[in-house]
């Protein structure tokens, strides 16, 4: 009687990963064909759909790591090692990682007793109301639950860098994009493939920022042709310019985020302004100054202190009066003098996941670091990230939900091409994405981490898929 054999299980996972590997080492020698840009995307795109296709098939992930190994031989026998090319980059992040643990031991603890309660030395403190965002990540560690299996669509709707992509706030199915071409564009996730909903047309030169409205009805986006527009998100019709009045370019915009009839402006000259949206016109006692170019603007969760990020490696935080909308200065942190401050990105967790607010500061000197801010508003590192930064305005944000059974991430593009994962109370690398062929500009996660979208500065838009929690279903015995 002949024996039943039952059918090795299928490593998914194993076959996923390795797929995002042959799609990242095509990438890395994308460069390298000479082939116009548009074909080599559709070359990335139909190779990653047949990967991740073929890899719900795969009897022996073995065969698909040998692959891995043999693409890699003939690609390097073709267009020449990788290793000259890369080199000069990952030994400057390895000593930069060896000095960050140096580094690390030095930093400055707040030693003021009156905020010994306020601080937890031990790191991000638990609440009742972290619950909420533990449901959503699950019980999978930081390298679980951050892990991808490749690309789930790629965009090439713009004829230059990509300079920003951000989702709709509690949205994940609008996400618009700024580009250095003059345009914004809006797709909705909605239909797989995503479609384009609108184009924004109107400026004439580079934008260089763009920020949602509370309620998601507008946009409104900063030039370097001196302009700030406001748009209806649905239509992409232009509702009013402002223009700068100094001549300058503008560079970062924000709406307030509890008053759509609020957005400030920083501007090449270091100018940070309020205005008003009906009127057009700047609020009387509504501007500031800062060192350098104001390159990056953030609020803090109440919308009362507005934190300002220059080109000179300087941060400066401002009151923000909510009835009149004047400003006052309150501090000036030096960060690192002579570097851009690229990004920073607010995160209070006051009834969620800790009791100290942060923020997060992308700086060209090779670093991502991560600031606590104490009551008096001052600040103090937590944590510094080594990454490959040190010329293009790369944005950084925190990873929306958190799991405290493992810590905490933030997430970063890289110069290199890379999407960076930092755990940010061991510092560890906890995920590397590999997919661009060009400088990662800006990175973005839907609220709920279901989707994360990145850019680069050849104007490719990468929406990353995440591994699916389920199971997978066991394979029938052959009768």
């Amino acid at each position: 009687m002949a024996q039943r054999h039952s059918k090795q299980p299928v490593d998914y996972k194993g076959s996923l990963n390795t797929a995002q590997q042959i799609v990242a080492l095509d990438t890395r020698y994308n460069a390298c064909r000479p082939l116009p840009h548009q074909h080599k995307l559709q070359y990335l795109r139909r190779r990653n759909q047949l990967l991740q296709e073929n890899a719900k098939h795969a009897e022996d992930p073995l065969i698909r790591r040998r692959y891995l190994r043999l693409r890699a031989q003939v690609l390097c026998g073709r267009y020449g090692p990788l290793d000259k090319k890369s080199n000069r980059s990952s030994s400057r992040i390895s000593s930069s990682r060896h000095s960050l643990h140096l580094s690390r031991e030095s930093l400055s603890k707040p030693t003021d007793s009156r905020n010994s309660s306020f601080l937890s030395p031990g790191g991000l403190v638990p609440t009742r109301k972290a619950q909420a965002s533990r449901a959503m990540a699950g019980d999978a560690s930081l390298s679980e639950h951050y892990a991808f299996c490749g690309m789930d669509h790629i965009f090439d709707k713009h004829s230059d860098a990509v300079t920003t992509i951000r989702f709709a706030n509690n949205d994940k199915e609008l996400l618009a994009c700024a580009s250095r071409d003059g345009n914004l564009s809006v797709f909705s996730l909605l239909s797989h493939p995503p479609s384009l909903s609108c184009v924004l047309r109107g400026h004439t030169r580079a934008v260089n920022d763009f920020d949602w409205s509370v309620s998601n009805d507008f946009i409104v986006s900063a030039s370097s042709d001196g302009s700030c527009r406001l748009w209806e998100a649905g239509s992409g019709a232009c509702l009013r310019e402002i223009e700068d009045s100094s001549g300058a370019r503008s560079l970062s915009c924000r709406f307030h985020p509890h008053n759509n009839n609020i957005i400030t402006l920083g501007n090449s000259k270091g100018q940070v302004r309020v205005f008003n949206v009906s009127t057009g016109k700047a609020v009387k006692g509504g501007g500031a100054k800062c060192v350098g170019a104001a390159l990056s603007l953030t609020f803090d969760s109440s919308g009362s202190i507005l934190w300002v990020g220059d080109s000179k490696g300087s941060i400066f935080s401002y009151g923000l009066d909510l009835v009149s909308g004047k400003l006052q200065r309150l501090k000036r942190i030096i960060v690192s003098p002579g570097c851009m401050l690229t990004s920073l990105s607010y995160r209070t967790w006051v009834n969620r996941e800790a009791r100290d607010p942060s923020l997060l500061v992308s700086c060209t000197d090779s670093t991502l670091r991560l600031f606590r801010i104490l009551m008096d508003g001052g600040v103090y590192v937590k944590s510094v990230f080594s990454l490959p930064h040190s010329s293009h305005h790369i944005h950084s944000a925190f990873c929306p939900l958190m799991s405290f059974l493992q810590g905490a991430c933030v997430v970063s593009g890289g110069e290199d091409g890379s999407v960076y994962f930092f755990d940010v109370e061991s510092g560890a690398l906890v995920n590397k994405l590999q997919g661009h062929s060009s400088p990662v500009l800006c990175v973005c996660w839907a609220y709920d981490e279901s989707i994360l979208a990145s850019c680069d500065s050849e104007g490719t838009v990468i929406l990353w898929k995440r591994e699916q929690k389920s199971v997978p279903k066991s394979n029938e015995t052959n009768q």
